[in-house]
């Protein structure tokens, strides 16, 4: 009887699974084609990280600017500049920038260009719970990694139903380490500055620059 049981719940979650992830697969291509139409995005953020096993929880706020595949992001005291080819990292507090490539060898980073439409590739996805945020109906989705080998369990992304925003993005890692992010502020086709997404080195003449082949 118990292994009857065990059957019909894999086919219930199966056949579920198979019904939602149409589903969600339809909502997250309105996501990202309400996110392509803009010509750029700035976000105001909450960043919270939980690790029970290290006794590690970190919650700090940021914002970030998008336009493409350039961005600037401001969190930690740090500020990064990202022109489309050279991320500049620029520590105050260190009187150091650092120059480099973008580091695209690390699969599982989800850097700030991609953190609204990461989930196109490399995912399987179903339908999650909804919740009610002041008023806001939030759908979530779940994404599981289709590489095996991957760092992360999976990812939960909080969709606004109505505006098709994404409000909250939830990854667990495979050591149960819980990052959180948070949308509190959603901005969309802002005047920004020409001189935006470009590094002026003059402004930091007395920081050492530490250039990274």
């Amino acid at each position: 009887m118990r292994n009857i049981i065990v059957l019909l719940v894999i086919l219930i979650c199966t056949t579920s699974f198979a019904q939602n992830s149409t589903e969600a697969k339809d909502l997250l291509d309105e996501v990202t084609a309400k996110v392509k139409s803009y010509d750029n995005i700035s976000i105001d953020f909450k960043y919270v990280l939980n690790n029970s096993e290290e006794n590690i929880s970190q919650e700090t706020r940021g914002n970030v600017v998008m336009q493409g595949d350039k961005y600037i992001i401001n969190i930690l005291g740090i500020t990064r500049i990202y022109d489309g080819k050279t991320l500049y990292s620029i520590s105050p507090e260190d009187e150091e920038v650092t120059i480099s490539s973008e580091n695209t060898e690390d699969e599982n980073t989800i850097t700030p260009s991609e953190m609204l439409s990461f989930y196109e590739n490399g995912y399987n996805y179903s339908m999650d719970i909804i919740q009610n945020v002041n008023g806001r109906k939030i759908q979530y989705v779940k994404l599981q990694p289709i590489d095996s080998n991957t760092e992360m369990k999976y990812v939960l992304l909080g969709i606004d139903i109505k505006t098709k925003h994404i409000y909250k993005l939830i990854e667990i890692g495979s050591n149960d380490t819980k990052t959180t992010l948070t949308v509190n502020s959603f901005k969309t086709n802002e005047p920004l500055s020409k001189t935006l997404f470009i590094f002026d080195e003059k402004k930091y003449k007395d920081y050492y620059i530490n250039k990274i082949d």
